[in-house]
């Protein structure tokens, strides 16, 4: 046997289970044996007195019957000498002899049944034997190819370890070229970035000294017709003689001043007219630089109101708390209280999933498209605003500076600024290039929401006002109250409508031209669910849209006042807002049950 430092052998485990076999079954034959060894010895002996006793019997039966007699007379004068108590007659010694013959073959019996019973018992345990060893013998075949099994799941083992290093080291070169090609874009996109930069410099320096030299050029023009004007003052000559160029010039001098004071009069006129200007205004510098506003979106003629639910998902892990369409009315995007922004596409009247953002600190509350639909702007609980860019799932800037939960966070009219609105009473205005805060207003209340124009803020607040911020200015230009807790705003297209959603269950709508509620709406099973329930309007700005806190969706005619339709369904828990694709042809609603759906 090998000793505890012999090297390991791949069948060391059979040739341990073998002996172990073996000791048991010689520790078996002792111990039967030793049942035996008293047995046989006894066996021997009285098969030994058996053959004496037989050959005694043969004796006395072939002894003469004289010699029997005489010493049954013989035995008898012994008895009549000695007393009937003393003599032994033969007759009762064979009577002695059969009693004792009798039992030594009850014995003899006794003890062959006994050897015949442990005959049977042994071969019983021999039969056993030769079973045990046959399952032994399979027992180790079936140990012989489970260890061959083993070699060969050990091979596999190391095989499929040897391939998933090498994928981890190629994935790990991926990950360092997919950081390097990232870095190498972020150089590029910053060097754009300066360039963009430089060249807006450039051509602002071109534009300054282009206009620079414009207006000396039109004072030297001016000096000069002024002192030709002298001259020909101080001439006298006749009509006739005076140069038509000179005619025309002095004419146009002429009236150009007088132009100018007009112009002017009747523009300061109208800025006294209209107050608040939501029009888009485009600068008149030579070789200035553009602003980017607004891409063109098709603009929706006729909103087509929605009848029936074509995609139902549960695409959220908890509620759903915001929601809106993209400029180009095929991509969706939701936020809820799983700090996740999940992207939809709309095809064929179905959601697909394309992108999921992460990264949020807290439970999102609003979400935005910027103009050209490449950025989503989200407000969460974690005190700050978020920006991602779409086709990458972590954020890209965080917009921290408040000191309660962001409620709103909207873009203005350009790609480049947001403002969001905040329960610390505060609306902040964002410029995103810096990710900086470049103002900020304290605005007296909790704000539910914001919406942006033109140079103007639109907040809706907790103590049932609206109020109009100029973005130049400040100081707060007008405040219009309102019944209820203020709990969304939203702008129309033509930015002439604000339509407001408060606690008191009503929908109003305020025109901006006249700075009056034009009008309430109401309805039977109508019920604001939260401080965060959003209602917008139609892109054609013809209906109002809102959802109540028994699930059903309620649309009102704006230019009439009445309930159009209500629309009940999948939702079984109320709903937190509502959005209208740019297209007018597909509504989404999101409600408190995680379901988002999409109508037609």
């Amino acid at each position: 046997m090998a000793g505890p430092g012999a090297p390991c052998d791949p069948r060391a485990p059979a040739a341990v289970w073998k002996r172990h076999i073996v000791r048991q079954l010689r520790h078996r034959d002792r111990t039967q044996k030793a049942l035996f060894l008293e047995l046989v010895p006894a066996y021997n002996h009285l098969l030994e007195k058996a053959e004496l006793l037989a050959k005694f019997s043969e004796k006395l039966k072939s002894e003469p019957k004289d010699v029997t007699s005489t010493p049954r007379q013989d035995s008898r004068e012994k008895v009549s000498e000695t007393g009937p108590g003393q003599v032994s007659s033969p007759a009762s010694l064979r009577v002695k002899w059969q009693q004792e013959k009798k039992g030594l073959q009850l014995v003899c019996g006794e003890m062959a049944y006994q050897v015949v019973k442990k005959s049977a018992a042994l071969d019983t345990l021999q039969s056993q034997l030769e079973e045990r060893q046959d399952r032994l013998e399979a027992l180790q075949a079936c140990v012989v190819q489970l260890q061959e099994a083993r070699a060969q799941q050990s091979r596999q083992l190391e095989d499929r370890q040897a391939e998933n290093a090498a994928l981890r080291e190629a994935y790990k070169t991926l990950l360092e070229q997919a950081a390097h090609q990232e870095a190498a874009l972020r150089r590029l996109q910053e060097e754009a970035r300066d360039l963009l930069e430089q060249l807006v410099q450039r051509k602002a320096r071109a534009a300054a000294e282009r206009n620079l030299r414009n207006e000396r050029r039109e004072r030297a023009n001016q000096a000069r017709v002024s002192q030709e004007l002298k001259k020909v003052a101080k001439r006298t000559v006749s009509i006739s003689e005076i140069p038509d160029t000179l005619e025309d010039g002095t004419k146009e001098e002429a009236l150009a001043p007088a132009a100018m004071p007009e112009f002017l009069e009747s523009e300061t006129c109208e800025k006294r007219k209209r107050p608040f200007s939501f029009k888009k205004r485009r600068g008149h510098s030579v070789g200035g630089a553009p602003e980017q506003r607004y891409q063109s979106i098709p603009v929706c003629v006729s909103a087509q109101i929605p009848s029936r639910a074509q995609d139902v998902l549960d695409a959220h892990l908890s509620e759903v708390n915001a929601v809106c369409f993209g400029p180009n009315s095929s991509l969706l995007a939701t936020g809820g209280a799983d700090r996740l922004i999940h992207l939809w596409n709309v095809v064929g009247g179905r959601l697909e999933a394309n992108q999921t953002l992460e990264g949020a600190g807290g439970s999102i509350t609003s979400v935005d498209f910027d103009p050209s639909g490449s950025q989503v702007l989200a407000a969460t609980y974690n005190q700050a605003a978020q920006l991602w860019k779409v086709g990458e799932t972590q954020s890209k800037e965080t917009l921290s500076g408040h000191k309660d939960k962001v409620t709103a966070a909207k873009f203005k009219l350009t790609r480049h600024q947001a403002v969001t609105g905040s329960r610390d009473r505060t609306v902040k205005e964002w410029d995103l290039g810096r990710a900086y805060c470049s103002r900020t207003i304290n605005v007296l209340s909790y704000c539910n929401d914001v919406v942006c124009g033109d140079h103007i803020i639109i907040s809706g607040h907790n103590d049932q006002k609206i109020r109009f911020w100029d973005s130049r200015g400040p100081h707060c230009i007008q405040v219009i109250p309102v019944q209820g807790r203020v709990t969304s705003l939203n702008l129309s297209h033509d930015q002439l409508h604000l339509l407001s959603c408060s606690r008191d269950n009503t929908l109003k709508v305020i025109d901006l031209r006249i700075s009056n509620i034009r009008q309430v709406f109401r309805a039977d099973g109508f019920k604001c669910s939260s401080d965060w329930t959003k209602a917008v309007f139609s892109p054609d700005g013809s209906y109002a849209l809102a959802g109540s806190s028994d699930g059903t969706l309620y649309i009102w005619d704006v230019n009439t006042g009445r309930l159009e339709t209500s629309l009940q369904g999948p939702h079984c828990t109320a709903v937190n807002a509502v959005a209208w694709c740019f297209s007018g042809n597909h509504v989404v609603s999101v409600d408190q049950g995680r379901k988002v759906v999409l109508w037609h």
